[in-house]
């Protein structure tokens, strides 16, 4: 694609020949760069891209797109200068990718938790059905079948439009993504055309990014305000941010509620941990997962389904089939008769969801031990928050390390014990060694009992000093099953 049509009416100051030079491909990492490549100079969190726009000149890009002009222009490069590179990423990669949001539905999902089961389980429902589609997710992406491993809950806007053109290469009629407030705040989904955005719920994380948690909760607006009026806009009445997010949105709005009456409702008839039986829609249907947290996630699948043209009764029957995914309240039952749950749970209001679910489907009859740690290098403000709802909703509490990343992490967990009242220190260990933690979880649960190991769920790896380490927690409980048969 020529470069001035890439460009579009984008206002810029151009040096060098802009009108003749061929366009490619686009990257943002110097090096990704190519013979053809655009490359875009983004002022990152970390890095600034304006550092490397020789590194990728040399690795064959023919143009530049900046905010700076560098000091030795090379020739036989055309160089575009405009205010702000970051938010025109996303609109430059769409155009260069033939437009892919605009040829299936895609569907945004975005909310503090819940995206992944929510996104996940309407791909495999429409899989089901039947129909070819896409998932990008904090687990993995997919290409139709083909998976394509996740190194963020939401790609880059290069990468994203990439696997969108492949999705539409490989026929696919919709596309299921995680929004993240990072990538509404980075502009990564800037160009795409949704379908439909759905909102599950929020609560206090990412601060040590967003700074307050108005910012937090301005980012994940901003998705719905950018949605098209040919868009539905599905929100989660039970929790007091779901009107607020769709306030200012031009979509067609729905709700879906536990509590209140709403476009679509459900109640639980049963629950036991292999699953539960709800009341949906005035339908009764059977599913593979547990928590009333989970309802929350069903029913925001549902809906989307029938907004996209499921008929209800088939959206039902595949939902009875759907089972949970990767370390989302994921259940294991012990050869001494007791029950270990994987969970994803890392932020305060996600481990109150998953242990009042435990309690609900125990009632009583079988303690609680609960694994749990804090990321390093991540918001301090929740680790005592985390502590503290983890031991008051436990019968004995083992703090431990998460991803300590570059930090102490005996450091971590004294910012986690600081929550606890003697009461809860009581009824509380410090295992800084995460198998120790979960052996010794293991070691005193009795039949009967349920041991709550959080924080990483799908996760397979352990990052301590910037080094990534395999670590699995499932792997790690499976393994000390065998030891106990």
């Amino acid at each position: 694609m020529k470069l001035t049509d890439l460009l579009g009416k984008i206002k810029y100051e151009s040096f060098g020949d802009i009108a003749s030079v061929d366009v490619t491909d686009v990257c943002i990492d110097s090096r990704q760069a190519v013979n053809g490549s655009l490359f875009i100079a983004v002022k990152g969190t970390v890095t600034d891209g304006h550092l490397y726009i020789d590194k990728a000149v040399c690795n064959g890009a023919v143009a530049v797109l900046c905010q700076k002009l560098p000091e030795d222009l090379k020739p036989g490069v055309a160089y575009a200068v405009v205010r702000d590179t970051e938010p025109l990423v996303g609109v430059i990669a769409s155009r260069l990718f033939g437009e892919p949001s605009t040829k299936m539905k895609l569907v945004g999902v975005t909310g503090t938790n819940g995206k992944t089961t929510t996104a996940t389980v309407l791909y495999k429902l429409f899989k089901h059905l039947g129909h070819k589609a896409g998932l990008l997710s904090t687990v993995c992406n997919y290409v139709d079948d083909e998976a394509v491993p996740a190194d963020h809950t939401t790609p880059d806007p290069v990468t994203l439009n990439r696997l969108l053109a492949r999705m539409v290469d490989a026929g696919c009629e919709y596309a299921f993504m995680e929004v993240s407030s990072h990538a509404v705040a980075q502009h990564r989904i800037a160009g795409l055309q949704f379908a439909g955005g759905i909102f599950t719920n929020l609560t206090r994380d990412h601060l040590d990014y967003h700074k307050t948690f108005e910012n937090y909760l301005k980012a994940k607006k901003q998705f719905f305000d950018g949605l098209p009026k040919s868009a539905f806009a599905l929100t989660n009445d039970d929790d007091r941010n779901g009107r607020v997010m769709v306030q200012n949105t031009k979509a067609k709005i729905y709700t879906y509620s536990r509590q209140t009456g709403a476009d679509f409702k459900a109640d639980v008839l049963e629950s036991h941990f292999e699953g539960m039986l709800l009341m949906l829609n005035g339908q009764e249907v059977a599913v593979q997962f547990v928590g009333s947290f989970n309802v929350s996630n069903l029913l925001a699948v549902y809906g989307a389904a029938v907004l996209l043209g499921v008929e209800p009764h088939e959206a039902l029957l595949a939902l009875s089939v759907m089972r949970p995914v990767s370390g989302r309240f994921e259940t294991l039952k012990s050869p001494k008769g007791y029950t270990a749950i994987v969970d994803y749970a890392h932020t305060p209001d996600a481990l109150v969801n998953v242990l009042e679910t435990i309690h609900d489907v125990l009632d009583g009859r079988g303690s609680v031990t609960t694994v749990v740690g804090a990321g390093g290098n991540r918001d301090h403000g929740k680790r005592p928050m985390m502590a503290h709802e983890a031991a008051r909703l436990s019968d004995r509490l083992i703090i431990t390390s998460d991803n300590p990343r570059n930090e102490d992490p005996m450091a971590i967990i004294e910012d986690m014990l600081a929550g606890l009242t003697e009461e809860e220190k009581r009824r509380t260990v410090s295992i800084p060694d995460r198998r120790e933690a979960i052996a010794a979880a293991c070691e005193e649960a009795r039949k009967g009992d349920v041991v709550l190991v959080a924080g990483k769920g799908h996760e397979n790896y352990q990052e301590i000093n910037g080094v990534k380490h395999h670590f699995d927690d499932k792997e790690v409980l499976l393994d000390i099953f065998k030891s106990q048969i």
